[in-house]
């Protein structure tokens, strides 16, 4: 089972803004963000495409906060998330009259990625990690032999996401302590693949990305097992892969990822048609393209929170640790 994860509601948050509506009567439907959701959206626009010839949609990457940023400008019908969206971004959608539907759609993890000739970073610590990445390591920790004694006397290369996404958001949460507190001195992208070429061709990199992602490029990466230092959480370092995130052994770097739909797109019949294809295909889809499906409950709570047009959010910022249903399930007792 999941582990039960202390999510705070928050009520503000949760009840929405106004929508002003707007933003145009095109007929193709627009979407934009997280690089890490963006496998899933475009693998459900090409399945809308066949059931649906005549179905026009786009998916662009500009990272979660990005997404988000165009969705308050109506730039966008559609955003990609890794993250919940934070009370500063609904803050600046609601400056813009705009209000969001809030839809997870799958599980991910984050992959700790080295190249395959580092034979000896195969496992690590949480707090291993937090000593590599945490703000204060920048200057100081620049050697493997840093994070461990008796690892090798060489400069160590890190990779990650940037900063407008949300999983440097989650990632930093969840190792550090802090969300956006990191060491600066790393090389950063929006783009996975990017991220997955630099570690592919450095012996020294270590890099944090979506899982799908390693997948997707097993043959030149190698998998870093995380030990979380829980005795319930298995015994020993634990590698991520779609039975453990499911299990919820793989912790605390495995989380939900989200799609938020303007309420007033959802008016448009191609903007509904394309969400409500996304929760029809999209568990199975996610799990073709390396995702986690969420449980049954979570996408039931979520039909009926697109049916409803419920806008706000059930969730309180990144949180480590997640039962979706269960945050669905009282946001929606509550009335959110």
């Amino acid at each position: 089972m999941m582990r039960r994860w202390a999510v705070a509601l928050l009520a503000l948050v949760s009840a929405g803004c106004p929508d002003r509506g707007g933003g145009g009567a095109e007929d193709e439907v627009r979407v934009d963000g997280s690089s890490t959701v963006y496998p899933i959206s475009e693998a459900v626009a090409e399945e809308l495409g066949k059931a649906r010839p005549g179905a026009r949609v786009t998916v662009g990457v500009s990272g979660t906060g990005g997404g988000f940023k165009k969705l308050a400008a109506r730039e966008v019908d559609v955003a990609g998330a890794s993250r919940p969206i934070k009370p500063s971004e609904v803050e600046a959608c609601c400056a813009g009259g705009v209000a969001t539907v809030e839809l997870p759609v799958a599980f991910d993890g984050i992959a700790i990625i080295v190249h395959p000739s580092n034979t000896w970073a195969r496992s690590m610590t949480v707090a291993e990690l937090r000593r590599l990445w945490a703000p204060e390591a920048q200057g100081v920790v620049r050697r493997w032999r840093d994070v461990r004694s008796d690892w090798p006397d060489r400069e160590v290369h890190l990779f990650g996401a940037g900063v407008d996404s949300g999983t440097y958001d989650y990632f930093t949460r969840a190792v550090v302590g802090r969300e956006h507190a990191s060491r600066g001195d790393y090389t950063s992208s929006e783009d996975d693949n990017v991220l997955c070429q630099g570690v592919a061709g450095d012996p020294d990199a270590l890099g944090f990305l979506g899982l799908a992602y390693y997948e997707g490029n097993r043959d030149r990466l190698a998998v870093v097992s995380i030990d979380d230092g829980d005795a319930t959480n298995g015994t020993g370092p634990i590698a991520p892969s779609p039975a453990t995130i499911r299990d919820g052994t793989y912790q605390p770097l495995a989380r939900p990822v989200f799609i938020y739909a303007r309420l007033d797109a959802l008016e448009r019949p191609e903007v509904a048609a394309f969400v409500s294809f996304y929760l029809e295909r999209g568990p199975a889809l996610a799990e073709e393209v390396g995702y986690v499906a969420l449980p049954e409950q979570a996408y039931r709570l979520a039909r009926e929170r697109l049916e409803a047009r419920r806008a706000g959010t059930s969730f309180a910022g990144s949180t480590v640790g997640v039962r979706v249903e269960d945050v669905m399930g009282r946001a929606l007792d509550d009335g959110r």
